[in-house]
C-alpha cells in the first residue's frame, strides 16, 4: 500500500527529529525476519540506548539531511533498517553484533560514528572495544591512582606518628622529660657578677711620706729621739756624760 504524500512528510519529520541528535548509526538489512524476532531486536537495541526503524531509502536520505548520520543514509538500496544512538556507539555495536550471531536473518550494510562512515568489518571491530563507561572507569582509576597512593602514604605517616606519641605519653616519657627540664631550670643558681672596684694607685711621694711618719712614731714610742730631730745647742756628749758622773756633795 503506497503512502500518501502527507504520510511520507510526517514520517520524514519524525525520523529527522530523532536523527538530529544522533551521533552514531548502524544500517542493516534482513530477509524473512519474523515479528517475534523483530520485537526481540528492537528490545536489544533499546537496552543499548538506541532506537530502531525500518525505513524507505529515499525517505531515510531526506530525513537525515543536515544531521551527523547523513552520509550513511544516502544512496541506500534494497531493504534497509537503521539503529541509531546519541550515546555510546560501542554499546550499540556490541548489542547488534551479539544478536546477529544467533540470528542470521539480519546482516550489516554499513555504519557511521561521529561523521565517519565505517564498513562491516569496522563495525565488528568497534564491537570488540571497551565501552565508554569502561573507558571512563579505567581513566579515572589511572588519574586517581597516584593521588590515592599519596594520600595512603600521608595517612600512614600521621598514624605512625600518633602511635609513637601515644606510647611515649603512656610511658610518661614526655612528662618526665618536661619535669626534669623544668626542675633543672628552677634549681640552677642565679649568679650575679658583682664588679669589684679596682684599687686606686697611690702617688709615690705620698707613699714615701707615710713610710717616714710611721718610722718616727716607732722611735718616739721607744723613748728615742727621732733620727731626724735637731740636736740642742752647746751640748756635747762629754758634757752630758760628766754631769751624769758627778756625785752629790757630802754632808748634804
Amino acid at each position: 500500500m503506497a503512502l500518501s504524500k502527507s504520510k511520507k512528510n510526517e514520517k520524514v519529520k519524525q525520523l529527522a527529529s530523532e536523527l538530529e541528535t544522533s551521533t552514531s548509526a548502524i544500517i542493516g538489512t534482513f530477509t524473512g525476519l519474523t515479528a517475534a524476532k523483530d520485537f526481540e531486536l528492537r528490545k536489544t537495541i533499546r537496552a543499548a540506548g538506541g532506537r530502531y526503524h525500518v525505513v524507505k531509502n529515499k525517505l531515510a536520505a531526506k530525513s537525515a539531511q543536515g544531521t551527523k548520520v547523513e552520509k550513511a543514509l544516502q544512496g541506500l538500496k534494497g531493504v534497509s533498517s537503521v539503529a541509531y544512538t546519541s550515546g555510546d556507539p560501542v554499546a550499540l555495536a556490541k548489542a547488534l553484533s551479539n544478536w546477529v550471531k544467533d540470528n542470521a536473518e539480519f546482516t550489516f550494510k554499513l555504519g557511521i560514528v561521529d561523521g565517519k562512515v565505517i564498513n562491516v568489518q569496522e563495525i565488528q571491530s568497534l564491537a570488540t572495544l571497551p565501552g565508554k563507561e569502561e573507558l571512563f572507569s579505567k581513566l579515572l582509576y589511572l588519574i586517581n591512582a597516584p593521588a590515592t597512593r599519596l594520600a595512603t602514604v600521608i595517612n600512614a605517616t600521621g598514624r605512625n606518628l600518633a602511635v609513637v606519641v601515644n606510647q611515649a605519653v603512656e610511658q610518661n616519657k614526655l612528662q618526665g622529660s618536661s619535669a626534669e627540664a623544668g626542675k633543672s631550670e628552677a634549681e640552677a643558681p642565679v649568679v650575679k657578677a658583682e664588679a669589684k672596684p679596682e684599687p686606686t694607685p697611690e702617688p709615690a711621694a705620698d707613699k714615701a711620706a707615710a713610710t717616714e711618719t710611721a718610722a718616727h712614731e716607732e722611735e718616739s714610742q721607744a723613748g728615742e729621739q727621732p733620727s731626724g730631730a735637731a740636736q740642742p745647742e752647746n751640748s756635747t756628749a762629754s758634757q752630758g756624760g760628766a754631769a751624769a758622773d758627778e756625785a752629790p756633795a757630802e754632808g748634804k
